[in-house]
């Protein structure tokens, strides 16, 4: 089988996305991630922050790994939780537009799977302050899904996301599936929550779905591979 080389846009205060995509793909023979990072180093509304997730650097980052010859780059990141998802569509038409190389998003893919499983009211763990929580419920409304339940943490910096524990993430989770969603998304590619997918689907019997683990659905399916080849992160992959 010919080799598939995967590239994820990631930012450069995450230090859960890249071990946990390393695990994932461990067992996939010839498969490889690799990884560009640009300056995120907190996550909030005002211009400054916000101004991190410009084109420019992104674009920046997606021509090194051109340089890689990857055969997909993934933006491995939630901006448009709060930026509203045209933001990754826009990303990915213009990363193909100027390298040839197909191109995906973790919150693009989240939105592929919701709409396989028809799951329109979902919940919501997110390590962020209100405001953005806030700006991601209109989001996702703006595209047909609904945050019938959620929790988040009020953190700001970025780099604090990976030092959530499973406990805490376990526990969020526990108190959404209460409400019966149709599934929950883990949202924030620095939460540590893809490993404990599984043993969370199946105490609750609600699919749960990680955003370290939907940029590598999307990487793989974007580039023709079977993601059901992976095993251990969730009903998304079966």
């Amino acid at each position: 089988m010919k080799p598939l080389r995967i590239g994820m846009l990631t930012p450069s205060s995450n230090t859960v996305l890249e071990p946990v995509t390393m695990r994932m793909i461990q067992n996939l023979s010839g498969v490889t991630a690799h990884f560009s990072r640009f300056r995120v180093t907190a996550i909030g509304l005002d211009e400054a922050l916000l101004s991190q997730f410009d084109d420019r650097p992104m674009m920046s980052a997606a021509e090194l790994l051109a340089d890689a010859k990857v055969d997909v780059i993934v933006w491995n990141g939630t901006s448009a939780g709060w930026l509203g998802l045209d933001s990754d569509r826009r990303l990915c038409e213009r990363i193909t537009a100027i390298t040839g190389i197909k191109a995906s998003s973790s919150v693009l893919a989240l939105f592929d799977v919701m709409r396989k499983g028809n799951e329109t009211r979902i919940g919501l763990v997110s390590p962020y302050t209100d405001d953005v929580q806030a700006a991601i419920v209109k989001s996702f409304a703006k595209e047909g899904v609904e945050i019938i339940c959620e929790r988040h943490l009020g953190i700001k910096d970025n780099f604090s996301f990976a030092e959530v524990t499973k406990e805490t993430i376990s526990t969020m989770v526990e108190g959404l599936a209460r409400s019966k969603p149709d599934s929950i998304a883990v949202f924030c590619t620095n939460l540590a929550g893809a490993s404990i997918v599984d043993q969370l689907e199946s105490a609750y019997g609600i699919p749960v779905h990680d955003s370290v683990a939907t940029a590598v659905y999307g990487g793989l399916s974007a580039a023709g591979y079977d993601p059901s080849r992976i095993t251990g992160f969730g009903k998304m992959f079966s």
